[in-house]
């Protein structure tokens, strides 16, 4: 008898169906026995109708299990001829099994109309839009697959492309153009004035209430043998002349409000005319941007953004990633199952070209197979399918003993019958 290793490698359904089979073997091992033992008894108490149903018992029984044996290996380890089918017609087997799901499965009548049955769209719509399931794909990507991707990615890689991108979309800008775009309103109308008023306004304002600290510094710069005696003098001149040259400023009439209305439209003018001076200023801003605490700040961003995900991952059901994935789910789910035109188009693309892929690579999948059961060890494939069909075929070793007995019974019955009435 064939003696199946429970691995510890072995499944609990493999232990259950090991045990099953070698239950199935000892009953029709044991049925045998009692044809033997009912034989034995006929033999030695001369019971002609109990001799003949044990006799063909024996026969059916052993017959059979030499059949169902002679399937999967040598019976007793003889290597009698057409014996050990599976493992000795391997290549033959795998190469029929390949023709035939080519041929047979991969019809195009047959897959039209169970592919028309099937309806995937509706039933994969429905199927999405069940809170239960959408939440069990959302559970699957926020608690596998992103943890899974944040560490795979490196860091620095991710920082060097956000630096990458932040650089060459700042070079791509002119900030040139920006900035006399910006200014253009300045020459129109009397917005450049009211600016500048409000400009000279909020200076006297904060002139006047510096002028403590204006005395300080100019008593701080004062020579140290003058004990003091011109730093109000000083500090009055300087604080008396910058405020009068607020003041006139102010005018719109003024000299000095003349010069800085030049000045500025002069600066202006650059700015919208001079390439040079676009120059000055893209460089400008480049250079910023280039300083170290802007670019500690540029990688900051993906820490922030990596620990912000891992945070919310770590919340579970409450976590706002997962619930927007199982809401974004639904909603898909929903909206197919709502629209007909996309149900049609999906179905449609699964019906034409996934059939078509099917039927012209149908030699192609035929092949695989065929050359997959080909590579598989003989022995370890007679064992797996000994393992999931040889309790069924048990049966045929029962029966086999079962039916051989009546047989038996029913040939005495008839050559009493003949020798009793008819000789």
């Amino acid at each position: 008898m064939k003696t199946f290793i429970i691995m510890e490698n072995s499944t609990d359904q493999d232990i259950v169906k090991v045990k099953a089979l070698k239950k199935m073997k000892a009953n029709a091992l044991s049925l045998l026995g009692v044809a033997v033992l009912l034989f034995i008894i006929a033999i030695y108490f001369k019971i002609p109708m109990l001799q003949a149903f044990s006799e063909a018992a024996m026969v059916g029984g052993i017959a059979d299990w030499f059949a169902v044996v002679a399937l999967f290996r040598h019976p007793l380890g003889i290597p009698i001829w057409h014996t050990a089918i599976i493992p000795t017609k391997k290549n033959e087997i795998g190469e029929n099994l390949g023709n035939f799901v080519s041929e047979e499965f991969l019809n195009r009548e047959k897959l039209e109309i169970k592919l028309e049955e099937f309806n995937f769209a509706t039933k994969a719509s429905e199927w999405l839009s069940q809170e239960e399931n959408a939440n069990k794909i959302a559970d699957a990507v926020a608690m596998n697959i992103i943890p899974g991707v944040l560490k795979t990615i490196k860091d620095e890689d991710i920082k060097r492309f956000i630096q990458v991108q932040f650089k060459e979309k700042l070079e791509a800008i002119n900030f040139g153009d920006w900035v006399a775009l910006a200014l253009e309103p300045l020459q129109k109308g009397n917005v450049k004035d009211q600016l500048l008023t409000n400009l000279l306004e909020v200076m006297s304002s904060e002139l006047a209430n510096n002028k403590d600290l204006i005395r300080k510094k100019v008593k701080a710069s004062t020579p140290f043998l003058s004990f003091g005696l011109a730093d109000k003098s000083i500090s009055e001149g300087v604080f008396n002349g910058l405020a009068e040259f607020l003041d006139e400023a102010k005018n719109p009439e003024s000299a000095v409000r003349i010069k800085i209305d030049d000045y500025i439209a002069d600066f202006l003018e650059k700015v919208k005319n001079s390439e040079e001076m676009r120059i000055k200023i893209n460089n400008l801003i480049l250079g910023f941007a280039s300083k170290k605490e802007v670019q500690d700040y540029i990688n900051g961003i993906w820490d922030e953004i990596k620990l912000s995900i891992s945070n919310d991952l770590e919340k579970g059901d409450e976590s706002s990633i997962k619930k927007n994935i199982s809401s974004l789910i639904q909603g898909f789910g929903n909206g197919i199952k709502e629209d007909h035109v996309m149900i049609d188009k999906i179905n449609n693309f699964i019906k034409n070209d996934l059939l078509s892929v099917l039927l012209n690579n149908k030699k192609v999948i035929g092949d695989l197979i065929s050359s997959t059961v080909k590579s598989w060890d003989g022995k370890e494939v007679s064992e797996k399918l000994e393992l999931e069909i040889g309790k069924d075929l048990q049966y045929i070793r029962i029966n086999g003993t079962l039916v051989g007995g009546l047989i038996g019974l029913v040939i005495y019955a008839v050559e009493w019958t003949y020798h009793h009435f008819i000789m």
